[in-house]
């Protein structure tokens, strides 16, 4: 199907998370014309590889309007800075509501928008959030034609200043929800209702969340950017250390490495509910309730059901189905 189409349906229509039938590939020499461009103009190359129904400049004219020195605070949006022994530091906290979810929510706000008005239909986007989520895709969304947000939020599990963020806006289309219980509570709410598709289909029921394809597609731009930066040859390899939650961030990296970036490692850094530190050192997936789920001062990394790490099981799996449906049968 499309990729408007994936945008709008967030869950397959079975409930599985839709992926694209191969990766685009990236080769050497593309990647040296792309050393001049600006951001909005990188991000326009790569998601004119995953977009196959939007006219080209209606991507670049919506691409340009999104990723501005206005919106993000820098003509890079996404600078590279270095701090000692070869280490540095890619900066993703420069959008309106200071988190990473601001690189592809932005964009996102602007797609939905214009998908929904060439469809001439409108939107109800149901999310989850630990956090950092709700507030990017709430200022995204906010006052935008043809869509309404309701945002699920963890009661007590939230930083302050992300509560206020959330919860102080007043725009007519959006809607905060606090769930009893953690981020992987309020996520199975959004699967549930996704997974009725009698009720999904009736009501238009989209999602921001990094279920949604787009966003995971959206979010591998800025690790071109970064290699971008880093590098000086073609034949140069980056690792990238990435805070790991939902899995949806470093999916994106292990997404740009399978389009041929050259990525040496990619470091999945965990809090205490190290569910996902633990699966890589003993290949053991052990998921725990809302109980076992601490409450640290990282709430963006409080998960213990990835959603994304299925989409990584898929690829590392030959990409094969079956093989998804049984481990997560008997998990």
């Amino acid at each position: 199907i499309s990729f408007s189409q994936v945008l709008l349906m967030g869950l397959a229509p079975d409930g599985g998370l839709m992926m694209p039938a191969t990766y685009p590939q990236v080769d050497a020499d593309l990647l040296a014309k792309w050393r001049q461009l600006s951001y909005a103009e990188l991000a326009f190359e790569i998601m004119s590889l995953f977009i196959d129904d939007i006219n080209s400049d209606d991507l670049r004219a919506m691409l340009a309007r999104t990723y501005t020195e206005e919106v993000f605070g820098s003509a890079d949006i996404t600078p590279v800075r270095a701090l000692k022994d070869g280490i540095l530091v890619q900066e993703l906290s420069n959008g309106p509501t200071l988190a990473f979810k601001d690189m592809a929510m932005q964009y996102l706000g602007s797609l939905f928008e214009f998908v929904l008005a060439r469809k001439e239909t409108r939107l109800n986007i149901l999310g989850a959030t630990s956090g950092d989520t709700g507030s990017a895709a709430e200022y995204a969304m906010k006052g935008r034609e043809g869509i309404q947000v309701f945002m699920l939020s963890p009661a007590g599990r939230m930083s302050k200043f992300q509560k206020a963020q959330m919860y102080s806006l007043q725009d007519k289309n959006i809607f905060n929800i606090a769930v009893q219980g953690s981020f992987d509570d309020a996520q199975d709410i959004v699967k549930a209702v996704s997974g009725d598709l009698t009720f999904k289909t009736e009501h238009h029921i989209g999602a921001v969340n990094s279920i949604n394809w787009a966003r995971i597609a959206a979010q591998v731009i800025y690790y071109f950017s970064a290699w971008l930066q880093a590098t000086e040859s073609e034949d140069e390899e980056v690792t990238f250390s990435v805070p790991s939650g939902n899995f949806g961030d470093v999916l994106a990296g292990w997404i740009a490495k399978q389009m041929g970036l050259p990525v040496a490692r990619l470091i999945v850094a965990t809090n205490e509910n190290d569910v996902l530190y633990e699966f890589f050192r003993s290949g053991r997936y052990r998921i725990r309730d809302s109980a076992h789920t601490f409450v640290t001062s990282s709430p963006s990394m409080d998960i213990s059901k990835a959603s994304n790490f299925e989409r990584y099981i898929y690829d590392i799996t030959g990409r094969n189905p079956e093989r998804v449906v049984e481990l997560w049968t008997e998990l």
